[in-house]
């Protein structure tokens, strides 16, 4: 039996999605992140603040993820390409509680989430919060 791989996305897909985003700053840093960095979908979602943000809101060039939020809990670093850095920047700036927490690699007992909903709960892979 031939293996097969999983489909891909062609460059112009991924254009579409990003045009389809664009005006929606947290939906395009999503896909972008997805899209740029190979990250999943549980891994987006799980990002706290700190884990995305300097308390500055200045981007981190390197994201942490954390075990919990990990396939396999397997904890890992994934650095950003240079095009989602001015992406990150931006949505940093639209953040309020950017800057709060950011201090520490892992905030702690209350951590914001990076990509909150509309509802300001997380978001989670299901859409249905955490």
């Amino acid at each position: 039996m031939p293996h097969l791989s999983p489909p891909i996305l062609t460059h112009s897909e991924q254009r579409a999605i990003l045009r389809a985003t664009a005006e929606n700053p947290r939906d395009h840093l999503i896909y972008s992140l997805a899209l740029g960095a190979g990250l999943r979908l549980a891994e987006i979602v799980g990002l706290n603040v700190g884990d995305v943000y300097i308390d500055d809101r200045s981007p981190r060039t390197r994201l942490r993820i954390r075990p919990e939020i990990a396939k396999g809990c397997r904890k890992g670093d994934v650095f950003l390409p240079d095009a989602l850095m001015s992406k990150l920047r931006k949505f940093g700036h639209t953040r309020r509680d950017v800057g709060k927490d950011c201090s520490r690699a892992i905030p702690s007992s209350a951590p914001s989430p990076a990509f909150a909903s509309a509802s300001a709960a997380s978001s989670s892979p299901s859409g249905r919060g955490r």
